[in-house]
């Protein structure tokens, strides 16, 4: 898996918390390394170890996994020639007793756990090194039995040191009077007596040592060094035999160096497998079956970093359809949705247990590519749709059949029109290689798109209309809306605002003309936007002045508009939609009829199938102009209410305007 996809969906937070739970250094070890797995059989293997594990917990069994104090030093240095210290053996005694222990403990789970039970059974009893170690190592230090020649060493040392605590005393009741104080210290590993300076004639011996104010001397006495010579050469002694001594014990331990290293490392795993048990528990975790078929049903699925405070999601996909749209409003739960599926798979192929309600089922994946944030860098000057194209690319370049794609808000950061179709045209390749996708996006070409493509599903995050507050629910085979108008009025947008806003949407931004213009004709300026040409505009206007009376003010606007066609029309005009317009929508591969023109998005209304939709005028071509449809003139503002009263009325033809006596400009 890609390092940037583990990060964005935030695994090394999950090896964080599994390390925690581990009690060795092995365990802690193999929790920071772990990695997602794409062996389906494998995967599940170890999910039913982890299940077996937290079942064991569960019971309030208290698993007696070694702590393996000390053994990350004698892993490293046995059988390099290094001599261990008594420390080491005794950390290594311990290590044994401890293995011993959890052997027995797991032989009497080998019905419940039997796959757990298996990996303690794999261990060695090595019996004949703990007993040599306790023979000679007790309590830190080496005992005397560990040799005969010790033994006789340290008797010597024993009468050695009587005979020398008896000539100190003598000294000390002879020169107690000229001492400074009446303790033994040692100098250099020799006894000392501290005597005053101006007594240091008096005493028999070298001097060693002086104190810092200069007014004691520290004498050996010459009593003393006889004896003192006498202990340290059988300290030496000493030394040397217990070095012989570790240094066969170290021997005897690198002859078991393969049981010992196959002990630890099993330890490490039962560590680790119990610590994914325990974090399983923090989180009321569960198996789920496994497939390398792209399905996934899940229920009650929750985010492991969320708990309790998340609303479960309900989620499936790979059955009839292997692409979800996601749409709803901001704050609305999508990208938890999509964090919560991408983080979920990657925990469930590392053999954890997820936080979801029994029977679920998850698809192992080779890869997850996701786009998820606006990846804006200043370093790099990356903008934020430069960034979802390098992300894009890089998923293009890995997705086939065994990949999970994430795309948070589609389309975004550049023109709509263009970034809907390059969307569109996104997901139709993705689909083509069979990857699973979940998107999320705003825009309703998208959403119409799913509906009508085979493969692909819409769903939304439940909105409540009354509270204005997200529900965090996933409702899929149901499009969302985003609730801007509801929301922004919530959070204090202006009244006035709203309303414009909505008047913008529904009828488009007014072209750029004079201001006089504006203000007195802003029916026919509406009007104008959408027509095709200057002949046609005028044509609309004798009509309309045949039908309905125009002011004054009116006709001067036109008179105006005609005297500066360079202020409404380009040099060279590309031709509009019109009313009754037969298009086509290669990315839905349907025709429709216009039945609402462009508005100041660019968006213009078709119906497809008896459904009213809006549609970016990028996506749409002309099939059949509204006159090949229908010959003769016609009044382009009848609205096209249902297809049974378009076949009625085909627009009124010319006939059927002369016969309600309305005056027609002539005909060319």
């Amino acid at each position: 898996m890609n390092e940037k996809t583990l990060t964005s969906l935030g695994y090394p937070q999950i090896q964080k918390n599994v390390a925690a739970c581990a009690l060795s250094y092995l365990g802690k070890r193999y929790a920071r390394d772990m990695k997602p797995m794409v062996d389906a059989s494998l995967i599940q293997m170890r999910l039913e170890e982890t299940a077996e594990a937290a079942a064991l917990i569960r019971y309030g069994a208290s698993v007696p996994i070694p702590s393996l104090d000390g053994m990350e030093t004698i892993m490293d240095l046995l059988g390099t020639g290094y001599l261990f210290t008594e420390r080491d053996f005794s950390n290594l005694a311990q290590f044994l007793r401890s293995c011993a222990q959890l052997m027995k403990y797991m032989e009497g789970k080998s019905e419940v756990a039997p796959t757990v039970s298996r990996y303690a059974s794999s261990m060695i009893w090595m019996e004949s090194l703990l007993s040599e170690i306790e023979r000679c190592i007790h309590s830190g230090r080496i005992q005397d039995q560990a040799s005969k020649e010790l033994i006789r060493i340290r008797k010597k040392m024993t009468v050695n040191e009587e005979r020398l605590k008896r000539k100190l005393d003598s000294l000390i009741s002879k020169h107690r009077s000229i001492m400074q104080e009446n303790v033994i210290s040692q100098r250099g590993g020799r006894t000392v007596l501290p005597i005053k300076k101006e007594f240091r004639k008096h005493v028999k011996g070298s001097v060693l040592d002086e104190s810092g104010s200069g007014q004691t001397v520290y004498i050996e006495p010459a009593e003393l060094v006889g004896l003192q010579m006498e202990l340290s050469s059988l300290q030496a002694e000493e030394s040397r035999e217990e070095m012989k001594i570790l240094g066969d014990l170290t021997s005897l331990a690198e002859s078991y160096n393969r049981e010992i290293s196959l002990n630890t490392e099993t330890v490490g795993i039962l560590d680790f497998l119990f610590a994914k048990a325990k974090y399983a528990a923090t989180m009321d975790g569960r198996t789920v079956r496994v497939n390398a078929i792209g399905r996934v049903r899940l229920h009650h699925a929750r985010h492991p970093f969320m708990g309790a405070s998340m609303v479960p999601l309900e989620f499936a996909i790979g059955q009839t359809y292997s692409s979800l749209i996601i749409t709803g409003p901001n704050t609305g739960g999508k990208t938890v949705a999509l964090k919560t599926l991408g983080l979920l798979t990657l925990m469930m192929q590392s053999g954890l247990l997820v936080p979801v309600a029994e029977d679920g089922e998850m698809a192992v994946y080779h890869e997850i590519a996701v786009d998820i944030g606006d990846g804006q860098s200043m370093e790099q000057a990356l903008s934020t749709f430069s960034a979802h194209i390098r992300n894009m690319i890089g998923i293009l370049e890995q997705a086939d059949s065994s990949t999970l794609v994430l795309i948070d808000e589609m389309a975004s950061g550049t023109d709509p029109g263009e970034g809907v179709g390059l969307s569109i045209a996104m997901l139709e390749e993705l689909h083509s290689r069979g990857a699973t996708v979940i998107a999320t996006t705003h825009f309703g070409e998208i959403k119409h798109f799913a509906a009508a493509t085979p493969g692909f599903e819409n769903a939304r995050m439940e909105f409540d209309t009354v509270s204005l507050q997200p529900l965090y629910r996933l409702r899929i085979g149901e499009a969302g809306d985003s609730y801007a108008y509801s929301i922004a009025l919530k959070l204090g947008m202006p009244q006035r605002i709203i309303e414009r806003s909505k008047l913008i949407s529904d009828q488009g931004v007014p072209q750029s003309v004079s201001s006089s213009f504006t203000s007195s004709v802003p029916n026919v300026n509406s009007t104008s936007s959408q027509i095709n040409s200057t002949v046609e505009q005028e044509q609309l206007n004798k009509t309309r002045n045949t039908m309905k009376p125009v002011s004054p003010s009116v006709q001067t606007g036109t008179r105006k508009q005609s005297d500066r066609p360079e202020t409404l029309e380009p040099t060279s005009p590309v031709k509009a939609f019109r009313k009754g317009d037969r298009v086509y929508a290669a990315y839905l591969n349907q025709s429709g009829i216009v039945c609402d023109v462009e508005d100041s998005r660019g968006n213009i209304g078709v119906m497809l199938r008896g459904r009213k939709v809006k549609i970016h005028k990028k996506r749409l071509t002309l099939h059949i102009s509204a006159d090949e449809l229908y010959p003769g003139d016609y009044d382009l503002d009848i609205v096209l209410e249902s297809k049974e009263n378009r076949k009625k009325r085909k627009l009124m033809s010319r006939k059927h305007v002369e016969g309600l006596k309305i005056e027609l400009p002539p005909e060319e």
